[in-house]
């Protein structure tokens, strides 16, 4: 997997989708589809973005039972995107079921997505994972664990903040892909977000790939805000 800059399209519908994108004119981006949009559009949604050449993140974190997850991967595999993933905390015998539906769904003589697992959302704190979801460890100890486990079951990474990459690298090595939300510029919001670093933080702290929404898609200028970003990211100096 390359270095990608990954822009969270995270809009109600098409309409907003395609203003946002007119402003990159024939840039090819890498572009997120989550739950909002992907609920909203559907296939047809990944199929226009495909049309314009993007490279796709499908957002959509599966966690249900084995036999479900494998059946959807399954249809997943088959809209050509690049990149998926599922809930670690749906368990090995669910994340090994999703990579098999994947490589199932995915056409002979094509190359299946990218699958990566979630560890834990940037907008979790410790506080929030020991008091509600009653998991009573330190907050980088679970992430390295669940991240073991996405690798063990056949995972190619795990969505993580970039301040917990080099704790996975020290266990799992730079071969393993960490994508990384809860990117912002120092003047930014944090917003919902707990974990936040910038884009040059995260080159330095060894992310794979970056996430960033709202820096870019609520900009005054988005494409400026983009080049701003991506050149922070790549650690080119203008």
């Amino acid at each position: 997997m390359q270095r990608p800059l990954i822009i969270a399209l995270d809009f109600p519908g098409l309409i907003e989708t395609e203003r946002f994108l007119a402003q990159f004119n024939s840039e090819q981006l890498y572009v997120k589809v989550g739950m909002e949009l992907f609920y909203q559009e559907g296939p047809a949604m990944i199929h226009r973005l495909k049309e314009h050449g993007h490279s796709i993140f499908l957002d959509l974190k599966l966690h249900d039972i084995p036999n479900t997850v494998k059946s959807a991967m399954k249809g997943l595999a088959r809209l050509n995107v690049d990149l998926v993933n599922v809930h670690c905390a749906g368990g090995s015998i669910m994340m090994e079921a999703a990579l098999e539906g994947l490589e199932q769904g995915t056409a002979v003589g094509q190359k299946r997505p990218t699958i990566i697992g979630v560890t834990q959302l940037t907008s979790t704190s410790e506080k929030t994972m020991n008091e509600e979801l009653l998991i009573e460890r330190p907050l980088n100890d679970v992430v390295v664990e669940y991240s073991q486990l996405a690798k063990k079951s056949g995972l190619d990474g795990v969505v993580c903040s970039s301040l917990e990459v080099p704790l996975i690298r020290d266990v799992l090595g730079n071969d393993f892909v960490t994508v990384t939300p809860g990117i912002r510029l120092s003047t930014d919001e944090k917003g919902d977000q707990t974990r936040v670093v910038t884009p040059g933080k995260a080159r330095e702290l060894g992310s794979t790939g970056i996430v960033v929404g709202r820096s870019i898609t609520n900009a005054e200028k988005p494409l400026e805000a983009y080049f701003k970003i991506k050149n922070s990211w790549e650690g080119v100096t203008v």
